[in-house]
């Protein structure tokens, strides 16, 4: 009989192509995964993985099987979430990913609430950006994941997920308090033409966002320093070394030095969560949909 956890882990080296990037995405060592193939290779008589230059490929065996264990393991998934909808409770391990403004300002709340009203699920956070937490969602290595859209760059999403919306975050512009326009009520990107910029890092959504958004009005940005977190960022901008966009979810207080203007044309995030659709009827997803929106609700009625 096939083991389940051995299909997992041929899974996961079809899904990342190497035998360490699988050890990672499951978070074992890469000796625990090659024991798990050796395993599996013995049950079923078969070459499962070939060596491939300092790497390895799986063999037509090895492809066949991984196959069938998408399906085999979608399946089991399906069976654990009519599971639990028939028992009708939010238990066992819920795991969760968020974009970093995200962690900070809807979790904590959403957490607590989950805990006190469901204290046998064992909800768990780890912060990662959008684009990473589609491809967890989609493998089944996470099974909630709130990621963004912005009003005019959409994420690509893969079919056979579900979505929520949770809140829409405006953003601003935060520049030096000594900036020409820190004490303007409202300004226009374009007016920010001959500034130095401050950025999520390249290849980020945001930072591909950004870059998308300045071109579309006819500024050049010009780029000068990046920075992951919007704290890095605003302690940047205190410096004086530039502006940058500052969405209001998770933002906290802006330090001493640092001016932040609402864009007149609002800008904003759509922040959503989402889901393996064949997981849908699970109560620990439904509850933890529902503590999200509610700490969404929470956050728009506090203005960010």
């Amino acid at each position: 009989m096939l083991n389940l956890d051995r299909l997992r882990t041929l899974s996961a080296i079809a899904r990342h192509g190497s035998v360490s990037a699988a050890a990672d995405g499951l978070h074992v060592t890469t000796s625990a995964v090659s024991q798990q193939i050796a395993k599996l290779e013995r049950e079923t008589g078969q070459q499962l993985l070939a060596k491939n230059g300092r790497g390895v490929r799986l063999t037509d065996a090895g492809r066949l099987l991984a196959d069938h264990a998408v399906r085999i393991l979608s399946q089991v998934e399906l069976a654990q979430a009519e599971l639990e909808a028939h028992r009708g409770q939010a238990v066992g391990d819920l795991r969760m990913g968020a974009f970093p403004t995200a962690a900070r300002g809807l979790f904590p709340a959403a957490l607590v609430a989950l805990r006190s009203a469901h204290p046998q699920l064992r909800a768990r956070l780890s912060e990662q950006e959008p684009d990473a937490s589609v491809r967890e969602v989609v493998r089944g290595d996470i099974d909630l994941a709130v990621v963004l859209d912005w009003y005019n760059r959409p994420l690509s999403l893969p079919d056979g997920l579900a979505k929520a919306p949770l809140l829409d975050d405006p953003a601003d512009v935060a520049m030096p308090s000594d900036h020409p326009l820190a004490q303007r009520r409202s300004v226009e990107l374009e007016e920010f033409a001959d500034d130095e910029w401050i950025s999520w890092p390249q290849g980020e959504f945001c930072n591909e966002w950004l870059m998308f958004t300045l071109r579309s009005k006819g500024v050049e940005p010009r780029i000068s320093h990046m920075a992951e977190e919007h704290h890095t960022q605003l302690a940047l901008i205190a410096a004086g070394l530039g502006v940058a966009v500052a969405p209001r979810l998770g933002r906290g207080p802006v330090p001493e030095g640092v001016s932040v203007v609402p864009v007149r044309h609002t800008m904003r995030r759509h922040v959503y969560a989402i889901w393996r659709a064949d997981a849908d009827r699970r109560p620990s997803i439904r509850a933890a949909v529902q503590a999200l929106q509610v700490a969404g609700r929470q956050v728009e009625g506090d203005g960010g």
